[in-house]
């Protein structure tokens, strides 16, 4: 049975984490990819060819991607390279404190450029990508024109 973790499930945002792919078969190639729908609903994703290790596990900190939105060992490239389906949009989280990113993470067998409704992946997990830590204090700025937040830990 195939089975795809990250670990920790929850953390913050600027935090790494360690993707691992089990249960595949030796030198099977497939596809890891990683997306997530922001605020206003648009979706953004990343995804990476490997070929499964001896044992049939992929590891990205471990591992090179063969292609796809990056190429070599970049163990958090499935997060740092997210692209939006729409050009020209950003990545921004306005709800930094009430909500995380929640990012699926899924493995496809072999190469898979498009997925689409009908294309079931072997494995998922969800990833939790919080920006603000429990316990945290949001104070506002506002002195003239200049307008922020200060977040101060507990």
């Amino acid at each position: 049975m195939v089975e795809v973790t990250v670990t920790p499930q929850s953390s913050l945002a600027d935090r790494p984490v360690q993707m691992r792919v089990r249960g595949l078969s030796p030198s099977q190639l497939v596809t890891l990819r990683a997306s997530l729908m922001d605020e206003q609903g648009e979706c953004f994703q990343a995804r990476a060819f490997f070929r499964a290790d001896g044992a049939g596990e992929v590891d990205p900190g471990c591992h090179a991607a063969l292609g796809g939105s990056y190429a070599g060992v970049w163990p958090m490239g499935l997060f740092w390279f997210l692209q939006p389906d729409t050009l020209f949009r950003r990545l921004v989280k306005r709800d930094v404190a009430g909500s995380p990113f929640l990012v699926r993470l899924e493995v496809f067998d072999g190469l898979c450029l498009v997925t689409g409704p009908q294309d079931q992946p072997l494995a998922s997990c969800v990833a939790e990508r919080w920006y603000v830590c429990p316990g945290m204090q949001r104070v506002p700025i506002r002195e003239g024109r200049v307008r922020g937040a200060l977040f101060l830990p507990p």
